[in-house]
């Protein structure tokens, strides 16, 4: 395929910059760089704009790198916040890309950045601050700090039946009943005898009690009267 030669007049990327010379296929120079303005034919009269592009460049470099530096100041001391749906044991579902991180920052903070420049070694999938390096100039990199937190409601655990109700009046548990039942039974075991008393014994001619004991009382003895007898 035959190339030829063209001078840049804007930045693209993967191939130059404004005042490059490169050598192209020729096919792409004529039907795309050129008729699109981003590129000029390599000829004499041509190359006497190089001194003007080589100006603009510098200028659009300049400009670049200023921005930029002011961007990075700024997302110094941004929090990016995303949150995510995680199972039951804090797990994430998924993870986060540095699509997600770019699309974040234009909906949070109004910041528009090509997700090349977000540079992250592995999607990020724990919940937790995050520390994630953007790229932003060959002169000029940043560091965004990044909250990823769950958005899955905690579920309380169900409480036990009957735990933290009030007795009805009147009715105690079962377990205080039988409390009760075991110290009122309890109680006489309990009671132990003064030390140094010994019961009294009864003494003779009285009953326990303290009475005196009395004879029996003897009764009149009845006498029956004959059959047939006349009454008096």
């Amino acid at each position: 395929m035959p190339k030829t030669e063209v001078i840049l007049t804007h930045s693209i990327v993967g191939l130059g910059a404004e005042s490059d010379q490169v050598k192209v296929a020729a096919g792409y120079a004529r039907n795309f760089l050129i008729p699109q303005g981003l590129a000029i034919p390599l000829t004499a009269a041509n190359k006497r704009r190089l001194e003007s592009l080589r100006q603009r460049r510098a200028e659009r470099e300049a400009h670049e790198l200023n921005t930029m530096s002011e961007l990075a100041a700024s997302i110094a001391k941004m929090l990016l916040k995303i949150s995510v749906k995680t199972g039951a044991d804090g797990k994430m579902f998924g993870s986060i890309t540095a699509g997600t991180i770019v699309d974040e920052l234009k909906h949070q903070c109004d910041v528009s950045l090509d997700k090349k420049k977000v540079h992250l070694e592995q999607p990020i999938r724990t919940l937790g601050e995050h520390q994630v390096e953007l790229r932003l100039h060959p002169e000029v990199n940043a560091r965004l700090r990044l909250q990823v937190d769950s958005s899955t409601p905690i579920e309380a655990p169900a409480p036990t039946p009957g735990e933290g109700q009030p007795l009805a009046p009147g009715r105690a548990s079962s377990a205080g009943r039988a409390a009760g039942a075991a110290r009122t039974t309890a109680a006489p075991e309990g009671r132990a005898a003064k030390p140094g008393r010994e019961p009294r014994a009864a003494e003779p001619g009285k009953a326990p009690g303290g009475r005196e004991g009395r004879p029996p009382r003897a009764r009149p003895e009845r006498k029956d009267k004959p059959k047939g007898a006349a009454a008096d």
